[in-house]
């Protein structure tokens, strides 16, 4: 017999799995869409798959689905408010300065280690969540040092430098 999981805890635990962070952004409907998430991952080299998870309380649970494409941007270890604002847990008056410059039509956000530009592949739904996979269709590096803002037990964190 199984032991039942409580929700928090598991959220506790899974959260010891330490990942990068990133923002992703859309433009769907004339209206920019953006959400920071660490629930993403690649999913296949062929065709060149990644998949992202939505809540469905965001904006992005149903235009990520249908719009015309969205990135991933992956966080500099310096960007940690960027993170903070695009989660709506930011705290000051004004918002941290930041600038997306249009990919094609969707929106890339400037500064950032990475970037990877995906349309939309396939829905599948997954509990209070939507796992969207998105198809990469172009790359994009930013200047080195490649320093990710790192994620961890509810904390952020840094590669330890040489």
């Amino acid at each position: 017999m199984n032991p039942i999981v409580d929700s928090r805890e598991y959220r506790n635990v899974i959260g010891l799995f330490a990942t990068g962070v990133t923002v992703v952004a859309t433009e769907f409907e004339g209206e920019l869409q953006t959400m920071t998430a660490n629930a993403i991952s690649s999913v296949s080299l062929d065709p060149l798959l990644l998949l992202v998870c939505v809540g469905k309380k965001l904006a992005l649970w149903d235009s990520l689905g249908k719009c015309e494409g969205f990135t991933v941007n992956i966080l500099r270890e310096d960007q940690e408010d960027l993170s903070n604002y695009f989660a709506s847990m930011w705290q000051e008056e004004e918002p941290p300065a930041f600038t997306f410059e249009p990919w094609e039509g969707i929106p890339r956000l400037k500064g950032c280690i990475a970037s990877l530009r995906c349309v939309p592949y396939e829905v599948l739904e997954g509990g209070d969540h939507r796992i969207i996979l998105g198809r990469v269709v172009e790359l994009y590096k930013g200047a080195e040092p490649y320093l990710p803002l790192l994620y961890c037990g509810g904390r952020y964190g840094r590669l330890a430098h040489d």
